[in-house]
């Protein structure tokens, strides 16, 4: 079920969002979906960092939460029978990575 959202949702970012986000590209990096259904932690990679910051960018997107639900919910309602709830989170692998690079140059 994680990786059926997962694809789903890159799907959704990289098409129907792309206009709301010009020059940003989204990458879902990982879905995790509670045990019971209800929840679904989605955490997006933002490449290149927007210009507005990442926080501007989880704003816009969480104020787009209903919208992405819908039409994930078009493409998977033959598939799940219940569409969880999305929550959404700025995934900061690559800056971690890159900080721990940083320490161990010095």
């Amino acid at each position: 079920m994680n990786r059926l959202l997962q694809k789903e949702l890159g799907e959704i970012f990289r098409v129907q969002m792309q206009p709301y986000f010009p020059g940003v590209m989204m990458t879902v990096t990982f879905v995790r979906v509670t045990s019971d259904l209800s929840l679904a932690r989605v955490n997006l990679s933002l490449f290149p960092e927007p210009a507005a910051g990442k926080a501007a960018v989880l704003k816009e997107i969480k104020q787009h939460a209903a919208e992405i639900r819908f039409l994930l919910g078009q493409k998977v309602r033959n598939q799940l029978r219940i569409l969880p709830q999305l929550q959404f989170f700025i995934d900061d692998t690559l800056d971690r990575v890159a900080r721990i690079d940083e320490l161990l140059a010095q």
